[in-house]
């Protein structure tokens, strides 16, 4: 029995995809110090910043003094010389404050960028890291909300909310230092609307934060609903069920927008009380203010009264602009917890930490074919849920330079079987060997590396059909591109485009046919050279005049490399050394075409039902008789 394999998840895989946690503290500052910890390689600017900041700050607190002490110095002297220097002093800093505004606006903006290129990177970094099955368990638009929407919210935080947010405060702190220095009474009538400011945020700050979460988990749904709704549009025209994809978007976005709605009416309520407050304390402010000017009461100077305007309503704007930011910086903290958790997922399974490379034998010998590697099977079992198996008790053995063919219904094992040769899974119970060694043994990107594959429908990148060949070994001249394509006797084909090789694909390929799809993949895998090689139903897309031209190629293809066909096509399958016949998750037969014939078992039943049906549409040759290629199984 093999050893368990490193990294067994337990649980859900997809925790951090799905619905948020209840929110507990109203501000999580794990996650802000984390999002800030991503500044460490910009110390110096960031550091920078936060001087412009601090200096920012102050300036707003010390063009009111400027103010209060012109109009309590020489303009109260009647002075005019002085009062004009001072006025030009006051106009240079002026000058200075918009000096430091550019400054300050700049750098933070590119502090932001690079924080975010480098969370992007990262969480680039985790999904390349993810085994395959949890991307078959995860919506595209799920993956693409935290990618885009969560990410551009984090970015908005960083530039426009932390930095904004101290300067806030501290033009709060220079505001409430000078009006305690210019008359303690006033201030006090400040600090008596302190308690009715704190508990008006006690109350709203949880429900903003709540509805803050439910509004961001619809904007993800809602993307989720749109990249499935894109990616089946064939299937909703062909089936005529535009107004049900309708339907279920419309309540996608009727979701979201009574989330936003009710989060946007929470936030109108919110702030327009603390402009409440603030316009009770200015109103109390010009009764006693003006009694204290008028009557020489506290020391009150016209100047300091002047300033006193200014002041409480530099202070409560700031308050109140928190206030908006609040609803923000929750936004950008949820954000910043989705990325987070998209960042920390750990995969089902990963490469044992004593995992190591698969010998390379192309590396020295260089050859072309490279010569095959061993694979086997020994009492292999696996699900995709480990609870349900979908293949029971496999063993099978492919030599060096082997052709194995699999086989048989839709569900039968398969696709199961070439998963787990790619390593794209691990067996629940059993083991596959590699050269002899099993494959837990081996690091997944050493074992990719020499293994090229041809999948039915195969995904094209953006660019052109040489751009896409040599995806295969990126390192390939223009002329390793065009003798792959020769030796599949395709390149008269793939020339013959409006461009020839350098004609762009469009996305998925849309500009290609299907059957230029996949000559283009049979090239890409020649051109990499594998010592493994996989086929899955690779043919089944192309026409059979291509068929026809690629039949022969095949054979070059195959030569030397160890490989497994899934075919229904009857003239990939005959060429095979060996076939597998699978039904249920089982190896019910094996042998070469003629003896599986001769058998008359399950074998015998797919040909006759696939080829003396006519299903195929081809000659029908002798049950007995090696076919020249007709039919399909």
């Amino acid at each position: 029995m093999s050893a368990p394999f490193h990294g067994a998840g337990r649980g859900n895989p997809l925790r951090g995809l799905g619905e948020e946690r209840p929110p507990g503290a109203a501000i999580d500052w794990k996650v802000i110090r984390r999002v800030l910890a991503y500044s460490r390689p910009y110390a110096a600017k960031r550091n920078f910043i936060f001087v412009l900041t601090a200096v920012r700050a102050l300036q707003k607190p010390a063009l009111a003094w400027s103010i209060a002490a012109i109009i309590n110095g020489p303009v109260t002297r009647g002075d005019y010389r002085l009062t004009v220097i001072e006025t030009l002093g006051f106009v240079g800093l002026l000058a200075f404050t918009a000096v430091i505004f550019h400054l300050r606006q700049r750098n933070q903006l590119e502090l932001g960028e690079a924080v975010i290129h480098d969370l992007r990177n990262d969480v680039f970094g985790n999904l390349q890291r993810m085994p395959l099955a949890w991307f078959h368990k995860t919506k595209l638009g799920r993956i693409l909300s935290r990618v885009i929407t969560d990410i551009e919210s984090v970015r908005r935080g960083m530039q426009q909310v932390f930095f904004f947010s101290i300067l806030l405060l501290g033009q709060m702190l220079g505001s409430a230092a000078l009006m305690l220095y210019y008359n303690r009474v006033l201030f006090l009538l400040l600090l008596g609307v302190g308690p009715v400011i704190w508990l008006t945020s006690r109350y709203f700050h949880p429900r903003l934060s709540r509805l803050s979460r439910a509004a961001a988990e619809s904007s993800s749904r809602l993307t989720g609903n749109l990249a499935e709704s894109v990616r089946g549009m064939r299937v909703i025209q062909g089936f005529t069920r535009q107004r049900r994809g309708e339907d279920i978007f419309e309540g996608y976005v009727n979701k979201l927008a009574g989330d936003n709605v009710a989060l946007a009416s929470e936030s109108a309520l919110y702030v327009p009380l603390l402009d409440l407050s603030s316009q009770f304390f200015i109103a109390a402010m010009l009764v006693v203010g003006g009694y204290g000017a008028l009557h020489g009461f506290a020391g009150m100077e016209v100047g300091s009264l002047i300033a006193f305007f200014f002041l409480p309503a530099l202070f409560f704007q700031s308050l109140q602009q928190l206030g908006n930011l609040y609803t923000q910086t929750v936004t950008s903290m949820a954000g910043a917890e989705r990325v987070f958790r998209l960042i920390d997922l750990k995969p089902e399974w990963s490469d044992a930490p004593e995992a190591g490379d698969l010998p390379d034998p192309r590396e020295t010998a260089g050859s072309r074919p490279p010569p095959g590697a061993r694979v086997e099977f020994r009492n292999v079992c696996f699900g995709y849920d480990p609870a349900r198996l979908v293949l029971h008790d496999i063993n099978l053995a492919a030599t060096p330079g082997q052709t194995l063919a699999l086989v048989g219904h839709t569900g039968s094992g398969k696709s199961s079987i070439i998963n787990l040769v790619c390593k794209f899974y691990l067996p629940t119970t059993g083991e596959v060997l590699i050269d002899g060694r099993e494959i837990r043994t081996l690091r997944s990107a050493s074992l990719h590396r020499q293994t090229g594959i041809v999948f039915q429908t195969n995904f094209l990148f953006t660019g052109t059909v040489r751009e896409n060949i040599r995806f295969g070994l990126p390192s390939a001249t223009d002329a390793d591109v065009n003798d792959a394509a020769r030796q599949l006797d395709c390149l008269d084909l793939l020339e013959s485009l409006p461009q020839g090789l350098d004609t762009e694909v469009g996305e998925g390929g849309a500009s290609l046919s299907l059957g230029q799809r996949q000559l283009v993949c049979f090239a890409r895998a020649l051109l990499a050279n594998p010592r493994i090689l996989i086929l899955d139903e690779a043919t089944s897309a192309v026409d059979p005049v291509t068929e026809h031209r690629l039949q022969h190629a095949l054979s070059r293809l195959l030569s030397g490399r160890t490989s497994f066909v899934v075919a229904h096509r009857l003239s990939t399958i005959v060429r095979a050394d060996h076939i597998l016949v699978l039904d249920q998750g089982r190896i019910v037969e094996r042998g070469n075409h003629r003896e599986l014939l001769a058998r008359r078992g399950k074998y015998h039943d797919l040909y006759r039902q696939f080829v003396f049906a006519g299903l195929a549409g081809e000659t029908t040759p002798a049950p007995d008789a090696k076919p020249a290629g007709a039919g399909s199984i």
